[in-house]
């Protein structure tokens, strides 16, 4: 299997993880609602379901530890953030702090995708700055000294 189709079924979960928290963020929803509604209305062959409910979970039941955690790489309150953006950086901060098995680049890589996708403009930039900077506090033992 290429690493492209190793990797797809978990680049499809966060883009409906992506969705999912969209639609939890604007509607305030329970979480375990959204996901059945997934389930049984969104097309999830090919996706790593495994995945997509833990980020849908895990940033329902961590939002706002999530949002406190960003907050010192933020250059405004986490409530002025773009929904989508914002969507996209508590799944990167999800992934940074609850998924040590995911390498740090791969993580970046894929948020600043997702921002470039589904956010404003200039989304992809942001969400690379502000991630770079966690990751160097969260996980400065994976980035290469030199």
């Amino acid at each position: 299997m290429s690493s492209k189709g190793h990797y797809e079924p978990r680049r499809r979960a966060r883009r409906r993880a992506l969705q999912a928290i969209y639609q939890w963020q604007m509607t305030d929803q329970d979480p375990a609602e959204i996901l059945r509604q997934f389930m049984e209305i969104q097309n999830m062959s090919g996706v790593d379901v495994d995945h997509f409910e833990r980020l849908l979970r895990g940033v329902g039941k961590e939002g706002e530890a999530l949002d406190s955690a960003l907050e010192p790489f933020l250059d405004r309150p986490v409530t002025q953030l773009e929904v989508m953006e914002r969507a996209v950086l508590r799944i990167g901060a999800f992934e940074l702090l609850h998924c040590p098995e995911l390498p740090y680049r791969v993580v970046l890589d894929e948020c600043v995708d997702l921002a470039h996708r589904f956010g404003s403009e200039q989304g992809h930039a942001y969400v690379n700055a502000v991630l770079d900077k966690a990751v160097r506090e969260w996980r400065a033992q994976e980035i290469p000294q030199g």
